[in-house]
């Protein structure tokens, strides 16, 4: 926690991760590609002054703005580069040495009115060991021309970006005879010589030159893999490459995966109000709570002298009153939100880029399935999918996912694809819950409605206005929320059909499967009509919801994914539903669920089912054409899980309490990943311990824990406030949350116009 600035771990420290993957210290890397690269250095002159080995870079960096750059270029010379579509020039100017030429050709930018280059990379002394056999005069004479350059090049640094570059050691092994003078003795003295200069000026503290000492690191990796000992294979060089263009380009294109190099975010407007909000709620609290303490001392027991018995108060301790759990709830969840925005939006806490092996993921996966099984209890009902049952499969679903997060799982398409399937298994258990519900009570009223959207989204809005991200950022709490809805709609639009209903006239039961088939020909013509779907989404105040990056593509996207899981789910209970009330199926203690001939014919078909998908997911190889099958397919792994978990009476009858605990706070897990686990908006992972990592993870995750717990009991405790069963306070309560959300509207578009 030496503090600061990222951009010197960028250019002095880090470490590989595997072969080929470069990790800074303390902060994140952004991958640029062309399209961005042109973006950053629109109407930008660069040059490279130096040898070979800065030729090198020249090259690398050019591929980052047109990968079908060829080296053909003179050896010992002067190679220009031009791209006239983003008014791009780099330039490579032949000075192998630190000398008298160089020294001219830097001075001529610093004089008049000539034009100077935005960056200049510079870095030569190998050939000054070469032509001189290693002599002692000639480094003598590398420090004088160094120290005549050193001015000349802060000078330029008070308008430019300016930086040397050290020397890569060699592979001295390799050397072919009239390069063996170089060793890398030499070229630490050389360096030494070139950091001293550079460092000593007190000019450098206003205009600082950078040293890019980093690609001695990268080298000292790799330089066994040179061709010929003394220039870096490819993989190393492109590193630098990147390197070099995340310290001049995330500041200006701030990537979300690219936090090196870049400023802490200024407070928004919104945000200014929240933190305001917040304190007030703070202070208030403490405020009442000495208020109350002071009342309890006075009031307190107190013991006769004489006959050694109590006397009772003569006024009670009063409740813990509304506004005092109000106030209790927005405290806890002022300083909650604060280590949020300290862990994912000041500089505060280090990030770093996830890095994906087949054991950073499989082993934790073995570890917490082997301590479900470990915590096994008897359900208290043995009905398909009981309260226990559901927990537990929300629980180990997120405990993966949360697995496959941090671990950069994504990359590998087998798992990404089973990922998939728990995903849809989610909304699966969004149709199946909410129109059980529905089905059994027949209870469409407003309260039911508003305690199920207060709780699928509280956490989402306050993460919105505290962290500064859209709604649809946090993509699942959308997804589940419009489902809910439509559930909702398809249920209570005339004419509502439930159970009772039904169960008087069998005729109900076809005007259901009726709605059923409307809703399911109205997911299939939204899915391929994109442009009935964007229109439906791009209507205010919708339009403010769904819309990331100025379009609502990402939405109709994830909503797309999984379709049809949410009516597979209802059209799952609507049979379940009926079989049951036909006593069709067994649902005692150790009972199979059917006879045991069916039963072990289904058991069979399931696990051939579940075996067949997971054979399919792990053989693919196009995600595009993977996740174009996944909405029709999902469904068949998810109805082969519950059966293989149902139709034995053991396994029904028991439940691992271990998996139901973090399931019945499973979508505070996912939510709070975003920034409090995960880093970076979840690019990347956040390090509260830098170098160890096991015990950072094991750290970290406590709080995130922790965290999540703590908001689930504030949301269910805010519930009860904000969303009251009374009609007439409810309506009143939604007067207010209409109006807090206008006042939000309002200042958001206050925030927009000014940055515009």
């Amino acid at each position: 926690f030496k503090g600061g600035d990222t951009c010197e771990y960028l250019l002095s420290s880090g470490r590989f991760l595997g072969e080929k993957v470069w990790q800074p210290h303390s902060c994140m890397m952004h991958k640029y590609k062309n399209s961005e690269a042109k973006n950053c250095l629109v109407d930008k002159h660069i040059v490279f002054i130096g040898d070979s080995r800065i030729r090198q870079l020249f090259y690398s960096f050019i591929k980052l703005i047109n990968p079908q750059v060829k080296e053909e270029g003179i050896k010992h010379g002067n190679i220009p580069f031009e791209d006239k579509s983003a008014s791009i020039k780099v330039d490579f100017l032949w000075y192998p040495e630190v000398n008298g030429s160089m020294r001219q050709r830097i001075k001529s930018w610093t004089e008049g009115s000539v034009a100077k280059p935005h960056i200049i990379v510079v870095g030569a002394a190998t050939w000054s060991i070469k032509i001189h056999n290693g002599s002692n005069e000639a480094l003598a004479q590398y420090k004088i021309n160094i120290t005549s350059i050193a001015p000349l090049l802060e000078k330029l640094a008070i308008n430019s970006d300016v930086y040397w570059v050290l020397q890569d050691p060699v592979y001295e092994d390799m050397l072919s005879e009239n390069r063996k003078m170089i060793t890398n003795e030499k070229i630490d003295a050389y360096n030494e010589a070139a950091v001293r200069i550079l460092n000593s000026s007190s000019r450098n503290s206003k205009a600082k030159v950078k040293v890019f000492s980093v690609s001695k690191l990268i080298a000292q990796e790799t330089i066994m893999k040179s061709a010929d000992g003394l220039h870096l294979p490819e993989s190393s060089r492109d590193t630098n490459a990147m390197i070099l263009m995340n310290v001049y380009c995330n500041k200006i294109m701030k990537p979300i995966d690219g936090s090196c190099c870049q400023p802490q975010p200024p407070l928004t407007l919104i945000q200014k109000i929240a933190f305001c909000f917040f304190t007030l709620s703070i202070i208030g609290y403490l405020i009442i709570s000495l208020i109350h303490r002071n009342n309890y001392r006075k009031n307190k027991s107190c013991t006769d002298l004489e006959s050694g018995e109590e006397k009772k108060p003569a006024i009670s301790t009063p409740n813990i009153s509304t506004l005092e759990m109000l106030l209790q709830c927005f405290c806890k969840l002022g300083l909650i939100m604060t280590y949020f925005y300290l862990c994912d939006r000041a500089n505060l806490f280090m990030k770093e880029n996830k890095f994906y092996t087949h054991s950073s993921f499989f082993i934790p996966i073995v570890y917490i399935l082997v301590l479900g099984v470990f915590y096994t209890e008897n359900t208290k009902e043995t009905k398909v999918l009981n309260r226990e049952q559901t927990d537990e499969w929300k629980g180990w679903m997120q405990l993966v996912i949360l697995i496959y997060h941090i671990s950069g799982a994504s990359t590998f398409l087998p798992v990404y694809m089973h990922i998939r399937v728990l995903v849809a298994a989610y909304l699966f258990q969004t149709g199946y819950g909410h129109f059980s519900y529905f089905w059994m009570k027949g209870d469409f009223g407003v309260y039911r409605v508003c305690q199920v959207l207060f709780r699928l989204n509280f956490l989402v809005v306050v993460l919105c206005i505290v962290m500064d991200r859209p709604y649809q950022f946090y993509y699942f709490v959308p997804l589940v929320t419009v489902w809910f809805m439509i559930i909702y709609a398809t249920l209570a639009v005339w004419p509502q059909i439930v159970q009772k209903k039904a169960n008087g006239n069998c005729l109900w039961h076809f005007g259901l499967l009726l709605k059923l088939i409307c809703l399911l020909t109205c997911i299939y013509f939204l899915s391929y009509s994109q442009g009935a779907f964007e229109k439906i989404f791009s209507f205010w105040p919708l339009s403010k919801c769904f819309e990331l990056n100025g379009n609502v593509y990402e939405w109709w996207f994830r909503w797309k994914l999984d379709r049809y899981v949410v009516f597979h789910g209802m059209l799952f209970a609507f049979i379940y539903l009926a079989l049951q009330k036909r006593q069709m199926i067994s649902e005692g203690k150790g009972d199979p669920l059917f006879s045991s001939r069916v039963s072990n014919i289904l058991l069979f078909i399931s696990i051939v089912s579940f075996l067949t998908y997971s054979i399919w997911a792990s053989s693919c190889k196009n995600k595009t054409e993977c996740n174009e099958l996944h909405p029709s397919v999902s469904v068949v792994q998810i109805l082969a899980f519950i059966l293989i978990r149902n139709i034995p009476g053991y396994v029904r009858s028991v439940y691992s309490s271990f998996f139901a605990w973090f399931g019945k706070i499973s979508l505070e897990l996912f939510i709070c990943q975003y920034h409090i686990w995960l880093a970076a908006d979840t690019k990347g992972i956040l390090v509260l311990i830098p170098g160890y990592p096991m015990f950072n993870v094991l750290v970290s995750t406590f709080i995130f824990v922790c965290v999540a717990h703590e908001i689930s009991q504030i949301t269910n405790d805010l519930a009860q406030i904000v969303v009251p069963k009374d009609n007439s306070t409810l309506l009143k309560r939604l007067l207010c949350i209409a109006g807090f959300f206008s006042g939000l509207h309002f200042f958001s578009a206050m925030q927009d116009q000014s940055r515009h």
